[in-house]
């Protein structure tokens, strides 16, 4: 199963290319057999998942395997798993679909994208034949569950900083681990351990298929967690433990590699998931608004509780729309590389790669999306909403961890800098010109053309607009601070969000604009008014995040002339964000559910 587009976008080549709306995947284009896998996923989480919460928060004995065990049954563990290794071989994009809906089981997602990301895909890339053919299968089903092993007291961001080490044997048959891991999802059930640690000097790590039933192996009780209670979170200790040399993954020293790329995914799965988590949330705030009465009328009635409503929903449906266009941007790529000869295995690791400023991008946006909507969630029921007795305790507990997972977001934050700075370094994306044409426009006279009534014109001149206003900010940054600016974490994270917003917005532009070429005007006016609500907002952040980076290190004349270029590219139209947001909280209250 498969939605091609015609795209030939590189990653991180956004920031410097216009991208026309017919050449992106959006969510109105599911296919009947991806509608139908949501449809299991949905069934999943309402019929194993939800009425079992508080049993699975207590972590009753075996009863997260069991649901593992039944997700397998039903193929959710195997959706991109080949159909030759057990798996139903669906594409990345469909993929990104069931990581959604199950997004919204709680500490149960957590176990099912534990087992299904890093834990199974690790072997899935990077294994040979016969590790595929061993392992593939049983993680698949569900017979056997999986976790990995990266995390070490000393070294969470810094990965490759971990101690624990590897060291042959005499008889060259297998490698002794020793070492401690913490933070380890599923440790308290997997059979199935990816473990990372350096054979003797190795300046980077390797990765290791271990078994529980190797031995060496001891767990420290479960930790007590602020949220994800029922996910098991356990210490692991590998004290001589004895693993085969065939269950090295990959080569020697290619572990630090296999982290990175594994990370890449989990960053835009875990986007995926937080939206699932962001609409359960949403119509569950939606039905108490619709039943709340306070002075003789449903809550949902008072503008407040609309702004509320309204906001959830279209930050969301920007986050969504953002989060499948880069999926579909990665499910082209891979088929690119695979119909020019490459192993699919590695053209899928590949395609990702190509996408992973995105997918850092969308693993900032989606959790803090997810935080935002948990926390008004809490505000729209009130004092129920601090109850324990009520959902928003659980949400609200369970959201905080995903800012942490899958690599900080302040980290993500750097890392999309870093990785835009280092590809036009290489000469793959070329910032240098875009760069200058932005350079010689602050300094040149003004272009006073005729406005352009036609639908979605406004909105794309902003769009531009902020592209120029990153260029014009990070372009002084580089000329100002040099080989510095890599200490100036600040600056570094204000690019990164005038980045982030830009990219959404521009994601949330084109979905809207398809839909209407789909739908006619008419019928997408809702959608519009979301769109409009979210381009305008991310207009007043991206002034915001570029003056502040200027001013932390520009200064004079220089510092005057960015600061009215910024202003230039940041000037908006009037807009009535109020009416937007009325019109968007209306369809949710009248459908009583989000329905975008």
């Amino acid at each position: 199963m498969s939605t091609t587009t015609t795209s030939k976008t590189k990653g991180g080549e956004f920031l410097i290319k216009e991208t026309a709306a017919q050449d992106i995947f959006i969510p109105e284009q599911w296919t009947e057999e991806q509608i139908m896998m949501k449809k299991t996923c949905d069934d999943f989480v309402d019929q194993e998942v939800a009425p079992n919460l508080e049993r699975i928060d207590k972590q009753e004995e075996g009863l997260v395997p069991s649901i593992l065990e039944k997700a397998g049954a039903l193929g959710l563990l195997g959706v991109s798993v080949p159909e030759d290794l057990g798996g139903l071989g669906f594409d990345f994009v469909t993929s990104m679909l069931t990581t959604e809906v199950l997004g919204a089981a709680h500490s149960v997602a957590v176990a099912l994208s534990a087992h299904t990301g890093i834990g199974t895909l690790p072997i899935l890339y990077y294994g040979n034949d016969a590790q595929k053919k061993k392992y593939i299968p049983k993680l698949a089903s569900g017979e056997w569950k999986a976790c990995y092993c990266l995390t070490e007291p000393g070294s969470g961001s810094d990965a490759n900083s971990g101690k624990t080490s590897a060291k042959l044997t005499e008889d060259g048959k297998h490698y002794i681990l020793n070492g401690q891991k913490m933070w380890i999802t599923n440790g308290g059930f997997a059979d199935v351990f990816t473990v990372f640690a350096k054979i003797d000097d190795d300046k980077n790590l390797s990765a290791f298929i271990v078994e529980k039933s190797f031995g060496g192996i001891s767990l420290n009780p479960e930790e007590h967690k602020m949220g994800i209670k029922g996910s098991s979170t356990r210490q692991v200790f590998f004290n001589n433990c004895k693993v085969p040399v065939e269950n090295l993954l990959s080569e020697r020293g290619n572990g630090f590699k296999i982290a990175v790329n594994i990370l890449n995914i989990g960053r835009i799965k875990l986007a995926g998931a937080a939206i699932g988590g962001c609409k359960r949330t949403i119509t569950q705030a939606v039905q108490y608004a619709n039943e709340r009465i306070q002075f003789e009328r449903p809550i949902s009635k008072y503008g407040a509780i609309r702004y509320k409503l309204a906001e959830q929903a279209i930050r969301v449906f920007a986050s969504e729309s953002a989060t499948y266009r880069a999926s579909q941007n990665i499910e082209d790529a891979i088929n690119e590389l695979i119909a020019g000869g490459m192993d699919e295995a590695k053209a899928k690791l590949k395609g990702i790669e190509q996408f992973a400023v995105e997918a850092a991008i969308l693993k900032v946006h989606g959790s803090e999306t997810l935080d935002y909507v948990a926390d008004e969630g809490v505000q729209i029921y009130g004092g129920m909403g601090y109850s324990a007795e009520a959902p928003m305790d659980r949400i609200y507990r369970d959201s905080r961890i995903n800012r942490i997972f899958e690599g900080t977001n302040e980290i993500n934050r750097l890392l999309i800098v870093d990785m835009i700075l280092k590809r036009a370094m290489k000469g793959e994306l070329d910032l240098m010109g875009p760069a200058q044409k932005v350079a010689a426009e602050l300094v040149g006279i003004p272009e006073f053309s005729e406005s352009d009534e036609t639908l979605f014109a406004y909105e794309k001149k902003l769009v531009a607009n902020f592209k120029k206003a990153i260029l014009l900010v990070a372009g002084g940054a580089v000329q100002k601070l040099m080989t510095s600016l890599s200490k100036e974490q600040e600056i570094i994270m204000n690019i990164a969000d005038m980045a982030i917003e830009t990219y959404v917005a521009e994601s949330t532009l084109l979905r809207v604009e398809k839909l209407v070429s789909m739908k006619g005007e008419e019928a997408c006016k809702v959608q519009l008014d979301m769109m409009r609500s979210y381009v305008n907002s991310a207009c007043d952040k991206i002034w915001v995040y570029g003056k502040e980076a200027l001013n932390s290190f520009g200064e004079g004349d220089e510092l005057r002339m960015m600061l009215m270029g910024l202003k230039r590219y940041t000037k908006q139209e009037p807009f009535n964000a109020k009416n937007a947001r009325q019109s968007v909280a209306q369809k949710l209250i009248s459908e009583n559910k989000y329905c975008f």
